[in-house]
């Protein structure tokens, strides 16, 4: 169960998994303010991920916060023990719920909002088939059972190819250019969502996310993990982007106000392209422990041009030097991780 200290500074790093919990939710005043704006229910569709109990936790806190008496409910398989009883103590509705099962999925209650999170990303490799029903044949059945409702879709930024490191990254308006199985059907969530939003008048947001972190997953955890245990760093992929996850979480809510038919496109990461290797030198300081590299960077990577994001609801609350010195000191202590690494140096899109 998570429960939250009184709040402490948000420049202060989180000490505990409760503080990490109790920061990966806090509400930004835009947060309250948009709360306050948006009018009726919303449910979390596959909010038992990495980022599904943060998101919905932090829609009930900038709920509260605007006054406004509002379900949040999550829906999800709920697998990992501990997640369900954890939000429901938060506040937030929780319903266990196979949404590939349509009995199940047409049982839901109606609301006029709606974030969409589930997915598979990890395993395509093994099982190909799972991966495209889950980002390719759910999305279409949830978009058909929520005709009316406000949809935010999480996609990713891997629908872009590899982009020159010369320049900021790919644009929402640039070709799309999937690498390996993973990617293509994550395209093809992005073309059946839109087909049905055009079809039904259905109002979507669509965010490209790459790559959210925090202190017990993502980019720099996998970073400062080689690090501290003196494995090497590769550094073909040599450049990408980050945002802190609760950004990511408040990008999707209040994209809820921007959805649009048709869809609003958005890449949801940080404005800065960044080095792995200057992320790992920062690290191995931090660390006190010097990286040891292999490889060298390619002319080309994963990067997205968060601009248009940027300038919709401004830069993200925490800065990458102020993760950096989070993650750095949550290793050196030894606490948790999820053990989930990302895998951001794969270049052929096998997951």
């Amino acid at each position: 169960m998570f429960w939250y200290d009184e709040e402490v500074p948000i420049t202060s790093p989180p000490n505990t998994v409760a503080e990490l919990e109790e920061r990966l939710s806090r509400p930004e005043d835009a947060d309250v303010a948009a709360a306050a704006q948006l009018e009726g229910d919303l449910v979390v569709l596959g909010a038992g991920g990495k980022m599904g109990p943060s998101l919905a936790r932090l829609a009930h806190r900038a709920a509260e916060q605007a006054g406004i008496r509002r379900r949040v409910m999550a829906v999800s398989r709920f697998s990992t023990p501990g997640v369900a009883e954890a939000l429901q103590d938060a506040g937030v509705e929780t319903v266990a719920c196979d949404l590939l099962d349509p009995t199940a999925l047409a049982s839901l209650p109606d609301t006029p909002n709606v974030v969409f999170m589930a997915g598979q990303k990890f395993g395509t490799v093994d099982d190909p088939t799972t991966t495209w029903t889950l980002n390719a044949v759910l999305p279409g059945m949830v978009l058909q059972r929520f005709p009316t409702s406000r949809t935010v879709v999480f996609s990713s930024g891997n629908v872009y190819p590899l982009a020159p490191v010369s320049g900021a990254g790919s644009v929402e308006t640039d070709p799309l250019g999937p690498i390996g199985e993973y990617a293509e059907s994550v395209v093809a969530r992005e073309r059946v969502v839109t087909f049905l939003a055009e079809v039904q008048q259905t109002p979507l947001t669509i965010l490209r996310l790459n790559y959210a972190v925090e202190l017990r997953y993502g980019v720099l955890r996998d970073l400062a993990d080689r690090i501290w245990q003196g494995a090497p760093v590769d550094l073909t992929m040599g450049y990408l982007n980050v945002i802190w996850q609760r950004d990511a979480n408040a990008i999707a809510l209040r994209s809820l106000a921007h959805c649009g038919v048709p869809p609003l496109t958005l890449n949801a990461t940080g404005p800065e392209k960044l080095s792995v290797r200057g992320l790992a030198e920062q690290l191995g300081e931090q660390l006190s422990r010097e990286p040891v590299f292999t490889g060298e960077e390619a002319s080309t990577a994963l990067l997205s041009d968060a601009a248009r994001c940027q300038k919709l609801f401004g830069p993200p609350t925490l800065s990458v030097d102020t993760l950096i010195h989070w993650v750095a000191e949550w290793v050196r202590e030894g606490k948790a991780s999820l053990g989930l690494p990302t895998h951001f140096e794969e270049r052929e899109g096998k997951f």
